[in-house]
């Protein structure tokens, strides 16, 4: 079995000042934004509607905001609301960790909505362009999480060969590296099929429906691996909270895309 080496959290220290590796991940979150928003944004479908670098640096900026507050918010009413609504104060800590990609999402969402209208933007075309350009920031937060230890998996069979053990959990049994099938399935594959099919032009909606419907189902089979919060555990039918919430994200991904593509088709057929 491998065991967890226990990086220490801590990338750099500059006197008082202490850089985290998992603040260094989430600038590369941001940098790889930066860097693939912008190329998609060369595409001619957003050329021709005027996208420039200032925008998706623009854009960028909404995104945090939402990411942070939404997860904030979400992680205390997903996971914690008695916790939280009897001392709201503590939403505010962010020091103190708990953030839900869930509720980031849909932070993210508001923030774009917010930003398309400033603009005057369709706004599925802003969800359009943002959508392949997300799940590299997922994998990198996922490598975030391994380096600190965090998020660990279930019980592994310990013949498994990459099974580890994971001492800050407490307990000396092999464990599944979910943050690293996170990291494949939700970042590194969920941002390959994503890429490939954003390179073509979709009806409005359908590459922000994609991502949508990808993520939830790749979360849904990654959580079959990860162990459930300790303060929750396993739910309804022993699936946990993370797949609980991506049953909507399924299936409204799956309806959003078929919804998207309802105009083409007509007018298609009405050409014909």
């Amino acid at each position: 079995m491998l065991v967890h080496p226990q990086f220490d959290p801590v990338a750099l220290s500059l006197g008082p000042v202490q850089i985290h590796w998992y603040g260094l991940t989430y600038l590369v979150a941001f940098g790889l934004f930066l860097f693939l928003a912008a190329r998609r944004a060369r595409l001619p479908w957003f050329a021709d509607a005027g996208w420039t670098r200032k925008d998706v640096e623009d854009l960028l900026f909404f995104g945090v905001v939402g990411v942070v507050l939404g997860g904030r918010i979400g992680y205390a009413l997903f996971y914690k609301p008695e916790q939280y609504l009897a001392n709201p104060l503590e939403i505010l800590q962010v020091w103190k960790g708990g953030m839900s990609f869930h509720g980031g999402l849909l932070g993210v969402a508001v923030a774009l909505v917010v930003f398309a209208r400033l603009r005057g933007r369709p706004m599925l075309q802003v969800m359009d362009l943002v959508a392949p350009c997300v799940p590299t920031g997922l994998a990198s937060g996922r490598i975030g999480n391994f380096i600190n230890g965090e998020l660990w998996g279930r019980a592994a069979d310990p013949s498994l060969p990459w099974a580890m053990v994971f001492p800050q959990s407490g307990q000396a049994f092999a464990r599944h590296p979910s943050q690293l099938y996170q990291f494949a399935l939700e970042g590194l594959l969920l941002f390959v099929l994503l890429w490939l099919y954003g390179r073509r032009q979709h009806a409005p909606g359908r590459v922000a429906a994609a991502f949508v419907f990808g993520y939830g189902v790749f979360r849904f089979v990654a959580e079959f691996f990860r162990e459930p919060d300790s303060f929750l555990g396993p739910l309804a039918l022993g699936m946990s909270m993370g797949q609980w919430l991506c049953v909507p994200m399924i299936a409204g991904g799956a309806l959003w895309w078929w919804w998207a593509g309802r105009g083409t088709a007509a007018g298609a057929a009405r050409s014909a």
